[in-house]
């Protein structure tokens, strides 16, 4: 069996330490960093690992020392992006349930307004948005200077 940069074979853990795991490979040993034992953190490589257990391992590199870097999780299947999409929603509705408090001042598509309308029309809400904000300043301050200092 010819170990090969890019290739996916199976060995036998022959070492676990604290930084990684050592891999046996028939003719060849090399390690797989704990960085890339699994796709989420790795506290303890012995929950995931154990001596003479069976596991699928991908050739990262091989240096010119002959030290061969491993990995088992480039080895996995690789995770459906369905998994990563929910994250992807929830930004979209976090975008389009912006309300009022918005400073982003984005015309419709389907508008085709002229510059000077888009510009009035950013003017008229971003007035109206000062305006709240004064007033609601303004009640914060007049509820303050009614407190009698102590």
């Amino acid at each position: 069996m010819d170990v090969e940069v890019g290739s996916v074979v199976q060995g036998k853990v022959s070492g676990i330490t604290n930084f990684g795991v050592f891999v046996d490979m028939g003719e060849a040993t090399g390690m797989v960093h704990i960085s890339e034992v699994a796709r989420n953190y790795v506290k303890d490589l012995k929950e995931y690992v154990h001596m003479g257990q069976e596991v699928m391992v991908k050739v990262i590199s091989i240096s010119p020392e002959g030290k061969i870097s491993l990995s088992m999780k480039q080895a996995e299947e690789p995770k459906e992006r369905e998994e990563r999409r929910p994250y992807k929603r929830e930004r979209e509705k976090a975008q389009v349930s912006r309300g009022a408090d918005s400073f982003e001042f984005r015309p419709k598509q389907q508008e085709s307004l002229s510059f000077e309308d888009m510009l009035s029309k950013f003017k008229q809400t971003s007035d109206e948005k000062l305006s709240g904000m004064k007033k609601s300043d303004g009640n914060r301050r007049t509820a303050q200077s009614r407190r009698k200092p102590q």
